[in-house]
């Protein structure tokens, strides 16, 4: 079946099967969207006397019956059929008869498809939300855990200065606070109903947008029929764009995860369970999780160029690329998902090597403290560095790496600020909700 369908068409079937493409596949992921859409919508034609109340009521009875087997995971696309919009048109129309097909009523596949993709990301982000807010709590606790565990810090790979699990974890966790920024303004374009927009240019039948915006809790909608129809591409290239900056620091993460397991540094290690061995070297503890996740990650951060590329520099009004979009973010919300549930597994086991700092190697790691205690005499700071220098040059530089560090400004390994990321986080989060 095809809503477009008259009773002379008839397509080739090679045609039809490129057009359709994967289609079917991630409208499943739409259907209840597209329920939730229909429901609106009737809801609106009964009010607005474009249906009766006696038909519309059929027609919401029999989309409700079609949801619970969505829900239920009992519902299907069949070949026959050209998308979700269709089969559950189809569906409707054998439940409760000719009532079935005037849901269409002041409608195009453009707008309806438009409405499930905006009602299916705005669920996405509010998913995806919890996770990095779940995350986010555990990089806090385990920052404020080893605050007092330090290790080396590095800048060009070199070793630099002193720095702690805490100071390192809760790093992230404040990456994660500007990454929420990005979801938030994402969820803000989402968040916007484009349903009765039409085939993008309106209707002449008097339909109720804002009804639609207020049952489908939009926190407003896409005014301008043209523009409904060209945020979609553009939405997706926000969310992507969210998707790519949280992506970033999982990525990133997961890098320094891989460099801080090695046996060169060991500064943590993960229980055995949790790693994987090698085929011929029995000694093996692979950080397949991190390796995996930056590899993943890394792919994610390039959907916003992909959505470019496929978006770029199309006139006004919709054009059939626009489906393309599904099979781009779609699988890269699974993912990213996916990514932030298995690194909350992995840190949940992380554990600390305690006093590493005072292995002879890191001895140098200590510079910046010994000019700074010189200064603190008296000693102005380039002649501070030039004698620590020296020193250095000489081999006659020592620290003693067992006396206590007295590093207190905000955000130093005294003074984490977490208190203050969390506060942030909490309110940029709350900005994220229906």
């Amino acid at each position: 079946m095809k809503l477009w369908k008259k009773d002379t068409t008839s397509t080739s079937t090679i045609i039809e099967d490129f057009t359709v493409g994967n289609d079917r596949n991630f409208d499943i992921l739409l259907a209840r969207f597209d329920v939730e859409g229909s429901i609106a919508h009737v809801t609106m034609l009964a009010e607005q006397g474009l249906m009766s109340n006696k038909d519309a009521d059929n027609a919401i009875r029999g989309l409700k019956k079609i949801q619970e087997a969505i829900l239920k995971g009992e519902f299907h696309i069949d070949n026959t059929m050209e998308d979700v919009h269709s089969q559950i048109e189809w569906m409707l129309t054998n439940e409760i008869g000719d009532a079935g097909k005037m849901i269409h009523t002041g409608r195009s596949r453009n707008d309806q498809v438009a409405v499930d993709i905006k009602l299916y990301l705005r669920s996405a982000i509010l998913e995806i939300k919890e996770d990095v807010l779940k995350l986010f709590d555990l990089l806090i606790q385990k920052s404020n855990q080893h605050k007092d565990d330090l290790i080396p810090g590095y800048t060009h790979l070199q070793i630099a200065m002193p720095s702690s699990v805490g100071l390192w974890l809760g790093a992230y966790a404040e990456s994660l606070v500007d990454d929420m920024e990005y979801l938030s303004a994402a969820f803000h374009v989402a968040n916007k109903n484009p349903l009765g927009s039409g085939a993008g240019y309106g209707s002449s039948f008097p339909l109720n947008r804002k009804r639609t915006t207020e049952l489908l809790k939009f926190q407003t909608l896409n005014y301008n029929s043209v523009y409904a129809q060209m945020s979609r591409g553009k939405t997706e290239k926000l969310v992507a764009f969210a998707l790519s900056s949280i992506a970033a620091s999982l990525s990133r993460l997961s890098m320094d995860s891989c460099l801080y397991v090695s046996q060169n540094f060991g500064f943590i290690s993960f229980p055995e369970e949790l790693t994987t061995g090698s085929s011929i070297m029995p000694h093996k503890k692979n950080p397949d999780v991190f390796e995996l996740i930056r590899g993943k990650c890394n792919r994610i951060q390039s959907i916003p160029n992909e959505l470019t590329l496929l978006t770029n520099n199309l006139p006004s009004g919709y054009h059939r690329e626009m489906q393309l979009t599904k099979e781009i973010i779609f699988p890269a919300i699974e993912e990213l998902r996916s990514c932030l549930q298995l690194m909350q597994v992995m840190l949940s086991a992380l554990s600390v090597n305690k006093h590493i700092l005072q292995d002879k190697k890191y001895t140098y790691l200590f510079s910046v403290e010994k000019v700074n205690e010189l200064v603190n005499k008296g000693v102005p700071f380039r002649d501070a560095y030039a004698q620590v220098g020296n020193m250095i040059n000489e081999g006659s530089f020592y620290f003693d790496a067992s006396q206590p560090l007295h590093h207190t400004h905000e955000g130093s390994i005294g003074n984490l600020c977490n208190d203050e990321i969390e506060k942030e986080m909490k309110k940029i989060a709350s900005t994220i909700s229906m």
